[in-house]
Formats: C-alpha cells, structure tokens, sequence
C-alpha cells in the first residue's frame, strides 16, 4: 500500500474515530492523543492482513482509549468542583446527511450523556458508544473488546439502563431550544429575574465546571428561585464595567449555546437542557482550559 494510500485511508475514517475517542473520554486533547496514536500503529502494522481498514482502525481506537480512560479516570477523582465534558463544536452538515442519524450522533455527545457515561466502567462505555452512536453490530464489538458476544450484550444493557436511569430521554426541539436560550441570555445579561423564572423548570438544576481555575459553583444548584437568583447576581460579576463583553451562539455537543468572550479573551460557555418548554438543566464551563478550543 502506498505512502498516500496510506494516508488516505486513515484520513477517511479519521471522523469516526475521533468521534468514537472523544465520546469515550470527553475531552478533545486526549481524543486527538488516542487518534495520533492510533496512526501511528496503522503506519507500522502489516497491513497486508487488514482486511478491512474501519474495523480494525475502530478496534485500536477503542482499545486505547480504554487504556486512556482508566488513567484519566484517577486524575478527574481529584477534579476541584463539577466536571464537565470539553465542549465540541458540532456541525455534521454534508458528512451525515440523514437527519435520523444526525440526531443520534448529537443526542450521544450531548453534555448530559457524556456527564452519565462517566460512572460507567471503562468497558460498559465502550459498549454503549460503539453500539449507540455508531451501530456497530454485537460481534464486531466483542471483537473490538476481546470479550464473548453475550458478555458484549449484557455491558450493552448494563450501559443502557444507567443512562436512561441518569438522564431521561426526551426530544427537544433545535429551533425551541435556540429560542429559549435566546430569551435565557436577555434576561440574564439584563438582570431580569422575573423574565429568568419563568423560563426556569421548578426543579431546575445548574452545573458549574471551573476546575479551580476561574468562579463558578463548586456544587450543583438546585430550584427555580436558587438557580434565578445566582444567574442574576453572576451576569457580569467579575467583568470590568469597560470591558468589551461578546456573545456568540455556538453548536456545540450537538446544541444550541452561548459562547461569552471578555475583551476578545475566553470567558465562558452556557448550554441549556430544555424539557417540556422549561429550562431544566444549566450548564456553564469556565475551565479557561476547556474553552481555548473555542476561542477562534
């Protein structure tokens, strides 16, 4: 096989597997390490007996970033406050063209999915990326793993049961989505608390993830009237009267969100979790380190 071919082929198939390392890890830099590595193992193996180059290409993907997983696990126990997934800018566009499978592909890297699959094991995440965002049958998977198929289908169900126990589902609407994050950002940027409450769902929840590195919530807050009044009294708190705030709406982890930069600088991002017309998640990362990614 040619040097380009070489190349070619794994530039092809580099998208999935970037999407099968970041949903397994939930950070950027440690997918893009797993991907590098995983070419780096494609340009040295005999691939004379590869005979198809995804499988194989996904089976290395998966293996590592189980091994990356398991190490990063250890480092997030000491994580200072919530931990949050670092945000991905998704835009599927041409390359998934069918709208079913766009939905599938966003709904498996939203923030709440990605914050449920951390309390799976290692294995149990595999699974459940492999087989829910990205179809892989049974078999291929218990290959990938080196396990028994109906060990792969009992992690399946193990997996699927936590994530719909930890988040239900429920189908939210792009354009209602935008909508209410566009009436979140002018009451909140305005001070309008009255207008914040009743968008807010009574149990409403609000997740913070600074990482010690900038203020934020160490612990979830909960209520309408807590969450209300924390987002009025933080609007610009710690923003200097002259300096240039900006906000610009991102799709990031496959939503609708608001992305604030403070005299050109990273400063924060927002995302909504939107049930029955109410606002019932609040999600805000401000872990500088988690938004570089999104400063261009």
């Amino acid at each position: 096989m040619a040097t380009d071919t070489v190349t070619d082929v794994f530039e092809e198939h580099r998208p999935v597997l970037m999407g099968v390392a970041y949903r397994m890890l939930g950070r950027v830099a440690d997918a893009e390490d797993v991907v590098q590595e995983s070419w780096l193992r494609w340009a040295a193996a005999d691939r004379s007996q590869v005979r198809e180059p995804r499988g194989y290409l996904v089976r290395v993907t998966t293996r590592l970033a189980i091994d990356r997983l398991r190490h990063v696990q250890s480092r997030r126990e000491s994580y200072v406050g919530q931990w949050l997934p670092e945000p991905l800018v998704t835009d599927f566009g041409p390359t998934v063209p069918d709208t079913a499978e766009q939905a599938v592909l966003a709904d498996s890297v939203s923030i709440a999915v990605l914050v449920v699959l951390e309390s799976l094991s290692p294995l149990e995440r595999a699974v459940f990326v492999l087989r829910e965002a990205f179809g892989f049958p049974f078999s291929e998977i218990a290959l990938t793993l080196d396990r028994g198929e109906p060990a792969v289908r009992q992690l399946a169900a193990r997996a699927r049961k936590h994530v719909d126990e930890g988040r239900p589902r429920y189908a939210v609407d792009p354009d209602e989505r935008r909508d209410l994050t566009e009436r979140f950002l002018a009451a909140a940027t305005s001070g309008d608390l009255d207008g914040l409450m009743s968008l807010l769902a009574p149990g409403v929840r609000l997740v913070g993830d600074s990482g010690g590195k900038a203020k934020a919530p160490l612990r979830v807050i909960e209520t309408a009237d807590k969450v209300g009044r924390f987002l009025k009294g933080a609007a610009r708190k710690g923003v200097p009267a002259d300096a240039e705030l900006e906000a610009r709406f991102l799709e990031v982890n496959g939503a609708s969100s608001v992305f604030f930069r403070v005299d050109g600088k990273p400063h924060s991002l927002f995302q909504l979790d939107v049930v029955d017309g109410r606002i019932a998640y609040v999600y805000i990362i401000r872990n500088p380190d988690k938004l570089v990614g999104l400063a261009p």
